[in-house]
């Protein structure tokens, strides 16, 4: 019985080490180097902004806040494109699909999603130029049409090529 008890822990210990996905592995990296800034925002949070009365919040945005469980950020200015070939090299072949990507004079663009059809568990936005990098996460039953609206209203560095989901998306 003892051993079965250990071999159940080892089994479970395991499977969760591999649960952590590419982009938990990424910031966990760099998280705490001073080069870098990092942002988690809970789903508490979310569950505290999605309690906001309607009359100050409009309800196509509450709506899509409901289905967010978490927000993670990572930025620097130091060696931007070193860190964009990085990560996205690490995503690459793993369970994330490449939604989109853009290449603009001075910046590169890439979403990728993980689920299927328009409602998906992750949305990965990668963002990388000559000055920045920034990578962003959200996590929960994303609507992408839901959140392309949300582009215009969120105040985070790199969520405005959200806008280009519904774009692209139909």
């Amino acid at each position: 019985m003892k051993n079965l008890f250990i071999l159940f822990t080892m089994l479970v210990s395991t499977t969760l080490s591999y649960s952590q996905s590419v982009v938990d592995d990424f910031i966990g990296k760099y998280e705490n180097d001073d080069a870098f800034t990092s942002v988690f925002v809970s789903p508490k949070m979310f569950d505290m902004i999605g309690k906001v009365t309607d009359d100050q919040m409009e309800a196509d945005l509450k709506d899509v806040i409901k289905d967010i469980k978490g927000l993670k950020v990572l930025r620097t200015e130091t060696e931007p494109d070193k860190y964009f070939k990085e990560f996205s090299s690490s995503i690459s072949g793993k369970n994330y699909d490449m939604l989109m990507k853009v290449r603009e004079k001075d910046q590169n663009v890439k979403i990728f999603t993980q689920g299927n059809g328009d409602v998906v568990s992750e949305l990965v936005i990668l963002v990388g130029g000559e000055n920045e990098f920034t990578l962003l996460s959200f996590i929960g039953n994303l609507n992408l049409d839901k959140l392309g609206k949300l582009a215009g209203k969120l105040n985070i560095e790199g969520a405005e090529h959200l806008k280009n989901l519904n774009k692209d998306n139909k």
